[in-house]
């Protein structure tokens, strides 16, 4: 068996490729990015590009949806995603669990406590519970590995989507990892099970949910809990050490932070759970063994919650997040599980930083094309007081800090432009809103499709830098001549549609032009096309590379 350092991302993706998946599916996001880049890399690393589609899809739902008609006709598929992007592709995922899977079909979707690029902090255990489907939970890039590996041998057997829950100090931290084979050629693995037994034929019933077709699909996913709940009472994955009169349970990564916490200090019961439902025998064992038990949880208090329900659990004392003994947010720590055990914290964790340096936040990079434009659109907009300025997901809404402060509301992937038109109709003027390539073919494109229809009074600003710059350069879906193609297919009028160039030396050009359409009572959409800085390194770079 070899050894590779890989982060728990790359572990995801290695291990997909060594199922023999046939498909790779995403939108990038962080902290999922890696995984579907690091299959596209090894696949073509090692001569499979032929064998395993991996093309970035046009957002999250889509991806879902690719990934599950690759599992419909019999072969495996794995879609990527962060913990918001779930939220986008909730339709399908919640009707896969009715549908089930023929190819086996995972979807790993990366948490992100502590919002550390992320608009919340969502639990995504509870989209699995919300589901009803098999959440599996690693607690290491090992188990990383082995519980993909596991997820599509499990799918096939159930007939289920299965999701593999990662967080970020999982997903991109490295670690040594024992690594297996491919154990089906990428790509040939399809219209027969891990174990050799042959996919039933298609049933139109399973897979067209008309209420009566749905309404047997649903009760087979409530017949198959008790399956999967005794599943999780003998996984590898959990495990019970009894020992002195305190409990802990530990969920998935935060196994991590208790064993460093506590050592093998002999007062303690430790239960690691990392696969959902959770096994309820293993609980009351515990819970029968101690009086008081702390529950740790790397995001919501999803399983805390569940043991003690709205009245709690009399004669036992169960503390964590909603108990006040773990803070409620942000990324666990060993001080805070050492804080949550009554211990003192551990000196050396303490990085002896001063916390008197002075804070630097975030902000564009010199030569950013966003700085030209917001530059322009700020000075076009002199005079406007009340302008309203909504901005999307994306490196520029940083826009809303200084010098710029060109961002007033920036909630999730295309709100930018539906909420434009919103605001418009209750009478708002002006209204501008600001929106990245990508995030425009991602979801901001049906937002626009009814203002076009009723030539809503806004000004639409598309960043178009070329890529998706923040999550590392993937490659955007429409930029340039074929955006403004797009906006023409979208009804956008012609003559209210126009590109500029944001360079300093343009500033008053693009200003003249940016106020007048802001001043135009009618729908104006504004392209500013220009490359962005490290995508034009890149594409250099490669250029000199191949020359």
């Amino acid at each position: 068996m070899n050894t590779e350092m890989l982060l728990g991302d790359e572990a995801v993706g290695l291990a997909a490729l060594h199922s023999g998946i046939s498909g790779a599916f995403s939108y990038p996001g962080t902290p999922a990015t890696e995984i579907f880049e690091f299959i596209e890399t090894r696949r073509d690393r090692d001569g499979r590009a032929a064998e395993v589609h991996a093309t970035w899809s046009a957002n999250e739902k889509v991806a879902y949806e690719e990934a599950l008609g690759m599992s419909f006709v019999g072969r495996r598929a794995i879609v990527s995603m962060k913990h918001v992007g779930l939220n986008v592709a909730l339709d399908p995922f919640m009707s896969s669990a009715l549908t089930g899977a023929r190819g086996g079909f995972v979807l790993a979707v990366a948490d992100d406590p502590g919002m550390h690029s992320s608009q919340n902090e969502q639990d995504s255990r509870y989209l699995g519970d919300f589901a009803r489907i098999p959440v599996f939970e690693p607690s290491n890039q090992q188990e990383a590995y082995d519980m993909t590996r596991e997820a599509f041998e499990m799918s096939e057997r159930w007939g289920l989507p299965i999701m593999l829950r990662l967080v970020t100090r999982l997903a991109h931290s490295r670690s040594a990892v024992h690594i297996g084979t491919y154990d089906h050629g990428p790509g040939q693995h399809g219209l027969e099970r891990g174990d050799g037994a042959k996919l039933a034929p298609i049933d139109w019933r399973q897979w067209t949910l008309l209420p009566p077709n749905a309404r047997q699909r649903y009760r087979r996913l409530l017949e198959m809990q008790t399956v999967l709940r005794e599943y999780s009472e003998h996984s590898s994955f959990n495990r019970l050490e009894l020992s002195g009169p305190r409990g802990i349970i530990a969920c998935g990564l935060a196994h991590n932070y208790v064993r460093e916490a506590i050592g093998d200090d002999p007062r303690y019961s430790v239960l690691k759970i990392c696969t959902y439902p959770p096994p309820v025998r293993l609980l009351r064992e515990l819970l029968d063994h101690c009086e008081e038990v702390l529950v740790v949880e790397e995001g919501y208090p999803y399983l805390e919650r569940l043991l003690t329900g709205l009245l709690g659990m009399p004669g036992k004392r169960i503390s964590g997040k909603l108990s006040g003994a773990l803070p409620p947010d942000g990324e666990m720590t060993v001080d805070r599980v050492r804080a949550g055990l009554g211990l003192p914290a551990n000196l050396q964790e303490r990085t002896g930083v001063p916390e008197a340096l002075p804070a630097r936040p975030p902000r564009l990079c010199d030569g950013c094309p966003h700085c030209d434009t917001f530059g322009a659109m700020m000075a076009a907009l002199e005079g406007y007081p009340s302008a309203y300025l909504l901005s999307d997901i994306g490196c520029y809404s940083l826009g809303a800090l200084p010098p710029y402060n060109a961002v007033q509301a920036c909630v999730d992937m295309g709100a930018s432009i539906s909420m434009a038109h919103g605001a418009a109709k209750a009478g708002a003027w002006p209204v501008v809103c600001t929106i990245g390539d990508s995030t425009f073919t991602h979801s901001g494109m049906t937002g626009l499709i009814g203002a076009a229809r009723e030539n809503a009074d806004m000004t639409v600003i598309i960043l178009d830098n070329a890529t998706v710059a923040m999550t590392g350069g993937q490659e955007a879906l429409a930029t340039g001549d074929e955006l403004l193609k797009l906006l023409a297919g979208l009804g956008v009028p012609p003559e209210h549609t126009v590109r500029i160039d944001p360079l300093p030396k343009h500033h008053a050009h693009n200003m003249a032009v940016l106020r007048r359409e802001i001043e135009y009572h009618g729908l104006s959409v504004i392209v500013a096309h220009r490359a962005c800085i490290h995508h034009v390194r890149r594409t250099k770079a490669g250029a000199y590379a191949t020359a």
